[in-house]
């Protein structure tokens, strides 16, 4: 499914990120940027040790925040690492602190004069956030970027699964 915000392209697809062919892929990290389960350890594994060598120099990340490294073994030129929030019910501010790895991921993609950008589901996983909330956030938060920023040519959401995909899905057809 895509959509055109501007001059740029909004496109969701059901796949594996370390599988893209992009300028970079936004792995959801840990705040040790130590690989972990998930994406997190799909990224480093398929991406090899210098992706981890990186991170350990970097040395961690702030939930919210993005840090960028190259993308070892990967397809992908980079990959921008952000902390999403642990769901603790959404009282928590956990909607401006994954709005927030949305923006500083695509801030950083910007800086680097990256055309192409790949998201997966952040915070949906081991973190917990509800896939039909996170996927408003992230969707919403992404065409608002795209509408003041026409750098970035293409931002997919990789979505891993198909409920997943039919949730974002949906959402992307409720706000456009």
């Amino acid at each position: 499914m895509e959509v055109k915000i501007n001059n740029s392209t909004l496109s969701l697809v059901e796949g594996d990120i370390t599988k893209e062919e992009t300028d970079a892929i936004v792995n959801a990290a840990n705040s040790r940027l130590a690989g972990g389960g998930g994406v997190d350890g799909a990224i480093h594994h398929a991406g090899g040790p210098s992706i981890i060598e990186e991170c350990r120099k970097i040395g961690g990340c702030p939930t919210g925040q993005a840090v960028i490294t190259t993308a070892g073994n990967l397809r992908a030129k980079y990959v921008i690492h952000t902390v999403g929030p642990v769901y603790q019910g959404g009282t928590k501010g956990e909607a401006t602190l994954l709005r927030s790895t949305h923006v500083e991921s695509l801030k950083l993609a910007s800086s680097k004069k990256l055309k192409s950008v790949a998201f997966p589901a952040i915070s949906t996983g081991v973190y917990g956030y509800p896939v039909d909330e996170a996927a408003h956030i992230a969707l919403t938060t992404v065409i608002d970027y795209l509408k003041e920023h026409a750098d970035i040519e293409l931002v997919s959401f990789v979505l891993f699964g198909r409920k997943t995909y039919e949730i974002f899905a949906e959402e992307l057809r409720k706000i456009t």
